[in-house]
């Protein structure tokens, strides 16, 4: 009898832990929703050159995040900073517009990005940038919402790779497919 009551609790645990266990599997983090890509639109760069550095954002089929342009107050608007280091300035990030979605859960159409989405932010490099390998730190804030559920606010730490020379005849158009003929 004690050997029915230990198998009949640990199959009942078994049975209880499991469909939690599948939940969690099945809601992603807002981290895995949304896969960002940083590119540069000179590569090299020089000294008192301008150019764009791309966050291209490709969200997971089945997922939606906010768009700059928030449809309602409560909502988290996708945003892009940047922390510039010393030479570097830079202009106002330029955000796509949205693509007004419907949901079930809201009584209006909600201004969302969806499948792959481009951010772009203007840089100079100032004729005092550093020369060789640089970072400029970025931080990517959204909240990856699917029809049924909204993820928590993510910030992810980005850093964009680039490299300054002084020449402008070496600064490199690169990463067409993204700006374009430059």
């Amino acid at each position: 009898m004690k050997f029915r009551t230990t198998f009949s609790l640990v199959s009942a645990l078994a049975i209880c832990a499991a469909p939690s266990h599948v939940t969690s599997a099945q809601v992603p983090s807002g981290r895995e929703v949304v896969k960002p890509e940083i590119y540069a639109s000179l590569d090299p760069a020089a000294r008192g050159s301008s150019f764009q550095i791309a966050v291209v954002m490709k969200i997971r089929p089945g997922f939606h995040v906010n768009a700059r342009e928030k449809s309602e107050d409560y909502l988290i608007a996708t945003d892009l900073k940047a922390a510039l280091p010393a030479g570097f300035n830079s202009g106002d990030v330029s955000y796509p517009k949205g693509k007004l979605e419907k949901f079930a859960f809201s009584k209006i159409p909600l201004n969302v990005y969806q499948d792959t989405v481009i951010l772009r932010m203007p840089v100079t490099a100032l004729a005092t940038a550093p020369l060789g390998k640089q970072q400029i730190p970025l931080k990517l804030r959204y909240q990856a919402c699917s029809s049924e559920l909204c993820l928590p606010p993510v910030t992810l730490t980005l850093d964009a790779a680039l490299n300054i020379v002084a020449s402008a005849s070496a600064a490199k158009p690169a990463h067409t497919e993204i700006f374009g003929k430059q």
